[in-house]
């Protein structure tokens, strides 16, 4: 029944596309008046940028037009002013438009509209000269929001084609020319390459072109509205009625109807958060309990015993016990509970005791969730809502580490000042416990199947195996591929930020095909091409590789659902314990192909990647054999076949969160991108102070993560360049992580991480306050003992090339290993003319030995001070070319167990003598830092000669 309205004269009549042409208009008017008036007064200001001007760069981009030049800005204001009118009145027709009954989505997309509204004046009023903070805040918001406007407006598209027509056409150039807009953006960030920004300013205006003209083809819906200003007495005697459509109802039974169409409710939405966030916390313990375990073997230098704590994982061998499994059925929230002592061991000061908790808190999660599965295997809904909780929960893990550089805030091992959570983790982790496993929504019964299922529970557990392996060895943490396939500067792949956020959101892609299309990721055909990527990720670099990982990231994800709900079909016991067993012999293979000289049996597997990488996915493939062999006789193409619509409303929340987690990723990769504009501490002397450093791992000896310590001493030594050793933590026992993120980020400094996981070696990696102008990685001969990584680097200091290389040479007990490396690194030494340093590890006695290839006529190289030969025994800083003016070194307090030595060198001068000199006649920016003289700050001094050396 038509609405009733109180009659009157009609003074005016406004046709609803108006409303559109005028928003069009006046926001166009805003931009390219800017853009027109600046380019008339400031043309040669508004394209130069940080590294080139006119002529190089050409064409000005948004921000540099619309900014605080007077009076472009002002132009710009006061039409963006204006557009607020027909903005606000375009969002609510849309709203009056698409508004039906029992629906929560119009309701949604108009507050998204209304809040990109309130933040466009955010980031144009606030400029980020006026404060950068809340600028970026504003416009990360504004942005993260265009997804979910974007998104509904199609969604809620009422029938018209020639209108959905134009929105997919919008909305796809748009999303698509966001992939040019960051190459170029990071061709001129990273790269410096002239003309790149003027390329990226064009992308950038072609996405306000089409962010407006997105809302423009409102006009070709609001042509069915007019609105009408009528002169009444009274008030209005009913609400206002709405135009319905039939969206909701045909799009119902798809994909994205069943995500966008469905009813909101809170306790839907908390119970989705609970559940993930439980899957959240058992990657969290279950990652967490390599790096403990990592620990021992470190400081005994080989086999401690300690490692056998990996196999706390194989607890869901006891589901294989009738009682007990019943009884885990029925108490399972207790066995969740129970599992929190391992992100309680975090308040346990002894490394032993702290293992044995976060062990404790393995089997246990383990436990409870492989129960979980079990438990849930009569209802297809609850169990597909669970293996979703388990695999965002990974995801989660990810984006955890993405923000928190690499470390997860809830790991018992990250101190409270560099990002610890594990309070708030623990509080969180109970809540959604108790709320996951609570009557009627919770694990209730495991009945035992009627009939033979099919497939194998043997296969079945292979099928885990190597889906647990892969999921934890390469999705844990979103830098780990990209570090497989980097190759140094200049970059031609992928960096660790932005592009972690791509390997997210792939994530995300293949868990949302693996739930909608579950008998497509069944194929043969799916695995085929996973296996694919699986190969290039292994074989190649730079971007080809990781277009490979991104191949093999979404196939792992799509094929979990499959794997896992096939796997709890099956005997409980044997699958999950063959599954988490064989997942361990994988661990232990994995890093047995670095550690091969330290392990019983090393030689078989000794730099065999790509071996390991293979009987992963033959282990998947049997999986993948086990559940065709299980839904051999069901035709169904979706998973929505014997599900009810309870849970496909429930999983709609599932997806929402994963859309919001995709947004989090994204505004953590704009967040963090790299500034580049790092700057030496003492240009007005042009000199260079370079330090080497053996950081192990970064995992001190109270068992914490290191990172901030070491930063703390590098800024306040006032490193420009410094050499990290044994710095490759991309392996499961290390937790996928990688300290230099946080180093180069709070220090600004420039990084090359040196050769990737997949290069077997314990790692060496370079951070330079100058560019890195090149860089290459070398494996140097190693025919028996652990391989030696080395980088050579050019930086470009002050305007001059020089050559940094960082070494780490191999082991005491193979001594033809190291003859062999200090003739290769002399030979590469040598064949540089520029002026270099050596910062390495090179395991000699000074003047002793190998000592006189490195320090040789055929290398070139000098050693910083000769004389010193108070137990250097590894550590060694060798120039040519630069003038050597002090040497230092600076006791490690508990960080590590090799001490900082640090070198000042002078570019442009001669190499000068070894005539000692007092530290007044060395000019003050050549000076080490007064600091750490006596006792020195946190256990770091100077000590050897107990203050540093400076030379003529």
């Amino acid at each position: 029944m038509a609405p009733k309205h109180r009659d009157g004269d009609v003074i005016a009549s406004i046709p609803g596309q108006w409303i559109s042409y005028a928003h069009t208009a006046i926001a166009y008017a805003a931009f390219l008046g800017a853009l027109i008036v600046g380019m008339y007064l400031h043309y040669h200001k508004i394209v130069q940028n940080e590294h080139y001007g006119y002529p190089v760069e050409w064409f000005p981009s948004v921000s540099a037009t619309i900014g605080d030049r007077y009076p472009e800005r002002s132009v710009f204001m006061v039409f963006i002013a204006i557009t607020s009118g027909p903005r606000f009145l375009l969002v609510a027709l849309y709203y009056f438009m698409t508004a039906r009954p029992n629906s929560s989505l119009p309701k949604f997309v108009a507050g998204v509209g209304i809040f990109r509204t309130l933040t466009c004046g955010g980031w144009t009023y606030v400029t980020s000269t006026d404060d950068h903070d809340w600028h970026d805040i504003f416009m990360i918001s504004y942005l993260v929001a265009t997804l979910p406007w974007t998104l509904g407006c199609l969604a809620l598209s009422p029938p018209n084609p020639r209108a959905v027509y134009w929105r997919k056409v919008f909305a796809g150039s748009f999303f698509a020319t966001l992939i040019p807009l960051i190459y170029f953006f990071i061709q001129h960030k990273v790269h410096r390459v002239p003309g790149a920004y003027t390329i990226y300013a064009f992308f950038e205006w072609s996405l306000v072109l089409l962010d407006v003209a997105f809302d423009a083809v409102t006009a070709l819906d609001f042509n069915s509205f007019e609105l009408v200003i009528k002169d009444v007495k009274g008030m209005s005697r009913g609400k206002v009625g709405v135009v319905a459509d039939r969206v909701g109802e045909t799009e119902k039974d798809k994909p994205i109807g069943n995500v966008l169409g469905a009813k909101f409710s809170w306790d839907g939405v908390l119970d989705a958060a609970a559940d993930i966030y439980a899957g959240y916390v058992f990657w969290s313990i279950l990652t967490s309990l390599g790096l403990l375990v990592w620990y021992f073997p470190l400081w005994y230098m080989g086999i401690s015993g300690y490692e056998a704590l990996v196999m706390t994982t194989i607890s869901p061998f006891l589901l294989g016990i009738g009682p007990l499994k019943r009884l885990f059925v029925s108490q399972v929230r207790y066995v969740h509970l129970l599992s929190l002592v391992g992100l309680l061991a975090y308040l346990i000061a002894k490394p032993e005791h702290r293992l044995f908790a976060v062990g404790f808190g393995v089997w246990q999660s383990c436990l409870a969730w492989s129960t979980t599965f079990v438990s849930e295997r009569a209802n297809p809904g609850k169990l597909e809502l669970r293996v979703l909780a388990f695999s965002i929960g990974l995801i989660l893990s990810s984006i955890g580490k993405f923000a928190f550089r690499t470390n997860n805030p809830i790991w018992p091992v990250v101190p409270g000042d560099i990002g610890g959570w594990q309070k708030t983790g623990i509080l969180l982790a109970i809540l959604s416990f108790v709320r996951i496993t609570r009557q009627p929504y919770g694990s209730t019964q495991a009945p035992e199947p009627t009939a033979k299922a099919g497939g194998s529970s043997l296969l079945s557990g292979l099928g885990l195996a190597g889906l647990f392996f892969a999921m934890h060895s390469l999705l844990s943490d979103s830098s780990t591929m990209i570090l497989w396939v980097w190759e140094g500067w200049p970059v031609q792949g992928p960096l660790p930020v932005p592009h972690g956020a791509v390997t997210i959101f792939f994530m995300s892609f293949g868990l949302l095909l693996g739930v909608y299309y579950p008998t497509l990721i069944r194929t043969w055909t799916a695995f085929g091409i996973g296996s694919i990527g699986a190969a290039v990720l292994t074989s190649f670099s730079h971007w080809f590789g990781f277009y490979g990982a991104l191949v093999f990231t979404t196939y792992i994800m799509a094929v979990a659902p499959t794997l896992i709900s096939s796997a709890a079909k099956q005997r409980p016991g044997l699958t999950f314990f063959t599954g988490f067993f064989v997942y361990n012999l994988l661990v232990l293979a994995h890093v047995w192909v670095v550690a091969y000289a330290f392990v019983p049996g090393g030689f078989l597997l000794r730099e065999r990647t790509g071996h390991v990488m293979g009987i992963m996915m033959i282990f998947i493939g049997c999986g993948v054999f086990s559940s065709q062999s299980m839904h051999a006789r069901s035709r169904s193409k979706s998973s929505s076949s014997g599900i009810s619509p309870f849970f496909r409303k429930q999983r709609s929340y599932y997806i929402w969160i994963l859309l919001g987690l995709q947004l989090l990723s994204g505004s953590i990769a704009y967040l963090r991108f790299p500034s580049y504009d790092y700057k030496p501490h003492h240009p007005e002397e042009k000199s260079i102070t370079a330090g080497i450093w053996t950081i192990h791992f970064a995992l001190d000896n109270g068992m914490w993560t290191s990172e901030k310590r070491m930063a703390d001493l590098i800024r306040e030594m006032e490193l420009d360049v410094v050499g990290l050793l044994e710095s490759d933590l991309q392996r499961i026992i290390m937790g996928n992580r990688d300290s230099t993120q946080y180093l180069s980020e709070e220090l600004g400094m420039y990084v090359d991480q040196g050769p990737g996981p997949n290069k077997h070696t314990w790692g060496c990696a370079l951070l330079s306050k100058f560019p890195i102008v090149n860089s290459t990685h070398h494996l140097l001969p190693s025919p028996v003992g652990e391989l030696a990584p080395a980088i050579h680097a050019t930086i470009d200091a002050y305007g001059e090339l020089v050559d940094v290389f960082v070494f780490h040479s191999g082991q005491e007990e193979d001594p033809e290993d190291r003859r062999l490396q200090s003739e290769y690194l002399a030979e590469l030494m040598g064949s540089s003319t520029r002026p270099s340093i050596l910062l390495s590890y090179l395991v000699v006695k000074t003047g002793e030995g190998n000592y006189n290839t490195y320090v040789s006529e055929k290398s070139g190289m000098r050693d910083i001070d000769p004389s010193d030969g108070a137990d250097r025994w590894c550590e060694y800083i060798l120039y040519k070319g630069l003038k050597r003016s002090g040497y230092a070194r600076i006791s490690r307090d508990t960080i590590t167990d090799t001490e900082l030595q640090v070198g000042k060198f002078v570019v442009g001068q001669p190499e000068g003598t070894d005539h000692l000199i007092p530290e007044h006649e060395v000019a003050n920016g050549l000076r080490f830092p007064a600091l750490f003289r006596g006792n020195g700050v946190r256990g770091h001094r100077y000590h050897v000669f107990d203050e540093p050396r400076y030379y003529a």
